[in-house]
């Protein structure tokens, strides 16, 4: 779906149009939004728009890295985006020009459809223009990352917690996959960072520099988002130590019993196994109270090495 928006001189804002039909130097600026676009749609990136071809190539071939590229008509922009469930990477391209901004995106996106209606609904757009766009559509998108990384935090301290008292083994298997889920944010939001860190150090971007309050704004939101998300790594990091030094405490006590447990019965087996054997010529076979004499030297002897181990602290 290919939808425009233009506004006139008098401010007058238009969307009955379609790309074929507009007339570029008419208007004061124009969006051109793809979405979910057609292979016959996306044609009119060439044909209508007149694009480089290497940016009309990054927009078909999707996941590219947020990256800032400089054209001699336009610039081009990719970022991208998380689906709230799924943390799935969306791709949103924008190309810029000196009075028209463009989005491309192969997925609706419901922060492009946030600003879109928002522009339709607006009165007074004197302040809108193509880097206004460009400036709600991220504010939009990396304000929706929060939610994602406050939940994510959440889940964290739930498993350190562990109200529900799960065993270690699911808990461990649910802290790999946040930590999987951290993975994923980090590089999201890292490199976005970085390309705003870029486009706030660029000189070719007038639009920018005259809202860099706003840019800055957006890249603080993403420094503290990436703070969080190394944070949280941290702590998973932290729990994922505290689960193997515990589960190994617990290890080694286990055979710390079965040790003292085997020492006590070592001895008993060797009694037994000696008394066992079917030599003939065996004194103590003959002696009336041979029995009981093997059996309460097998009793004191299991009495002494509990006196002993428990003196040494093997029980403790």
């Amino acid at each position: 779906m290919i939808r425009v928006a233009a506004v006139t001189e008098n401010n007058e804002k238009i969307t009955d149009i379609e790309i074929s039909e507009v007339n570029f130097s008419a208007y004061k600026w124009w969006w051109i939004d793809f979405s979910e676009p057609t292979e016959e749609e996306i044609k009119q990136l060439d044909t209508s728009l007149h694009f480089h071809p290497l940016a009309i190539e990054d927009c078909i071939h999707s996941l590219q890295r947020p990256k800032l590229d400089y054209y001699d008509e336009f610039s081009f922009f990719v970022t991208h985006a998380v689906g709230a469930k799924e943390l799935e990477q969306k791709e949103i391209d924008f190309f810029i020009g000196e009075n028209y901004v463009v989005t491309f995106h192969h997925w609706d996106s419901a922060e492009i459809n946030q600003v879109w209606s928002r522009l339709l609904k607006q009165e007074d757009i004197n302040e809108w223009d193509e880097y206004r766009i460009f400036y709600e559509v991220m504010d939009k998108v990396v304000d929706n990352f929060f939610p994602i990384v406050y939940h994510l935090e959440d889940e964290i301290n739930e498993v350190e917690e562990n109200p529900g008292d799960k065993p270690m083994d699911v808990l461990l298997d649910h802290l790999f996959d946040l930590r999987h889920q951290l993975l994923r944010m980090r590089h999201t939001i890292n490199p976005i960072r970085d390309l705003f860190y870029r486009m706030l150090s660029s000189h070719r971007l007038e639009g920018i520099r005259e809202r860099r309050e706003y840019f800055a704004d957006i890249y603080d939101h993403l420094m503290k988002l990436s703070e969080m998300v190394a944070s949280n790594r941290e702590i998973t990091n932290d729990i994922r130590d505290n689960f193997i030094s515990i589960n190994s405490y617990q290890q080694n006590k286990v055979i710390q019993v079965l040790t003292v447990i085997t020492s006590i019965f070592a001895p008993l087996t060797f009694i037994a196994g000696i008394y066992g054997m079917n030599f003939v010529h065996m004194p103590e076979l003959e002696w009336r109270y041979g029995y009981h004499a093997s059996l309460a030297v097998m009793t004191l002897l299991t009495i002494a090495m509990i006196l002993w181990f428990k003196k040494k602290g093997w029980f403790g």
